[in-house]
């Protein structure tokens, strides 16, 4: 089962990996076309109701598939205003084939010719709620016609995320949907087709360009909460910039006094928030986790903490109080296995953090994505296991980001995915989150690497980031 806006992201996804939404698109009109032979005899009439989206572009297609039919299109608009260039290629190309399309400027202009088949084509997978005109008078349409109703990919008013279907909605005799099924198409009373169109499997299991649109912010928010440094200075102050790289709006870094204006000067955008320790003790914690709790931003916790005995106390209660979205990191991961929390954790290891806490130990993390899937099921918390190829995984969902280059090796690379992580809390859901944050920081290594070679610095990466995500890599 796949939802609207994963299986929007699989497409783009597939597109990268060289199939194009309009290889997928003909793949499946064909299959639409498939379904009306399938409940009609040929010299059957057949009216396709068409939106002006990548909804109606595969039932234009579909049309070239039922030669043996009576076939009209209606397009609810007008084709100079189709919304896609691929779309509008087919509806172009059944105008110049002389087939029977009309459009209708307005829902005034609406009639439905007497069908032995209605194709319902107005509204896919990105659309949801009551229908509007002119979508709302061709479903009532529709619905009071007496005909067999095929909906494509799923009934136009149909909520591909939350499995609902608005009142206004088309009410379909069959559906045939793309790739998986969609939730609560169970529900309808309607024959349900699933429909192979060619998507690869690696669009769903390698993180990709679709990843990073699921998660990438639409907007400046968020106020990632860095909590580390001590031994290590450099480390908090990464996280924190990563952060802001990746959208958010303000990034605080609480640190011991001793190196708290080290800290600061890494960058005047940081906030950074002293407190009267060498490292971080029990006492502090209590404290940071009211200021945590408060303002209810995503933490970071780990970076360049350091493996004093306090220090691992002190991970382990805040960690234990919190309830909020944590990402772990370095040092902080040791107390990982034997944590009884609410909170909701990010666990950011390399290969030899990830064996210290009891997951498999190899230099091949793809190889072991089963067993990493099966730690992370057994830990209750998402795993980014960071590698040649990371391992993403909630215990049931696993994708493999195969972005970056040797030389990300360098120090401090795992702390800008940490803060690329938290920043994407914001805007997606844990697993989503991690998997693009993993994919945004090994592109802006490649993207230094193009020029650098393996000679480039962690620091470098932060200028890199927003070009990324934003979707201007080159690489």
């Amino acid at each position: 089962m796949i939802t609207g806006e994963r299986m929007a992201a699989v497409d783009e996804n597939a597109a990268a990996l060289g199939v194009p939404r309009k290889q997928l698109m003909e793949s499946s009109g064909h299959a639409v076309a498939r379904a009306v032979r399938d409940v009609a005899e040929p010299g059957a009439s057949v009216t396709i109701v068409a939106g002006r989206g990548n909804n109606g572009g595969d039932a234009f297609v579909a049309v070239r598939f039922l030669e043996a039919y009576d076939v009209t299109t209606l397009l609810l608009g007008r084709g100079d205003r189709i919304g896609t260039a691929i779309a509008r290629e087919n509806w172009d190309a059944l105008q110049q084939a002389d087939y029977d399309t009309r459009e209708v400027a307005d829902s005034s202009e609406f009639s439905l010719p007497a069908s032995d088949i209605v194709v319902d084509a107005m509204l896919g997978t990105g659309i949801s709620g009551e229908l509007r005109e002119p979508a709302a008078t061709a479903a009532d349409a529709i619905n009071d016609a007496d005909a067999t109703v095929v909906s494509v990919d799923v009934p136009s008013g149909f909520d591909a995320e939350a499995g609902e279907h608005a009142d206004t909605g088309v009410v379909a005799d069959h559906v045939v949907t793309f790739h998986d099924t969609k939730p609560g198409l169970e529900n309808l009373k309607a024959e349900i087709t699933v429909a192979d169109i060619g998507i690869p499997a690696a669009a769903e299991r390698f993180v990709g360009p679709g990843d990073v649109t699921l998660a990438r912010p639409d907007g400046r928010e968020g106020r990632p909460y860095v909590i580390g440094g001590g031994p290590y200075t450099g480390a908090p102050a990464l996280a924190a910039q990563a952060a802001l790289r990746a959208s958010a709006e303000l990034a605080f870094v609480a640190a011991p006094e001793t190196v708290s204006r080290e800290i600061q000067g890494y960058s005047e955008d940081l906030i950074v928030q002293p407190y009267e320790s060498e490292v971080l003790t029990p006492d502090v914690a209590e404290d940071l986790l009211e200021t945590a709790q408060q303002y209810d931003n995503a933490v970071v916790l780990g970076p360049g903490l350091g493996t004093d005995e306090d220090t691992l106390a002190a991970a382990k209660q805040f960690l234990e109080s919190f309830t909020g979205r944590v990402v772990v990191d370095a040092d902080a991961l040791e107390v990982v296995p034997d944590l009884e929390t609410e909170a909701t954790l990010i666990c950011t290891p390399n290969r030899g953090e990830l064996a210290r806490m009891g997951g498999p130990d190899t230099d091949d993390l793809a190889a072991v994505a089963a067993e990493i899937e099966a730690f992370a099921a057994e830990l209750g918390h998402v795993v980014l296991a960071k590698g040649g190829t990371d391992v993403i995984t909630d215990g049931e969902r696993t994708r493999l980001s195969r972005s970056g280059t040797v030389g990300m090796k360098v120090g401090g690379t795992g702390d800008t995915l940490a803060g690329i992580v938290a920043a994407l809390l914001e805007h997606a859901d844990p697993l989503e989150a991690a998997a693009a944050a993993a994919h945004v920081n090994g592109l802006a290594g490649e993207r230094l690497a193009a020029t650098e070679g393996h000679g480039f610095l962690a620091s470098e990466l932060l200028e890199e980031i927003p070009a990324v995500l934003w979707g201007k890599s080159d690489v």
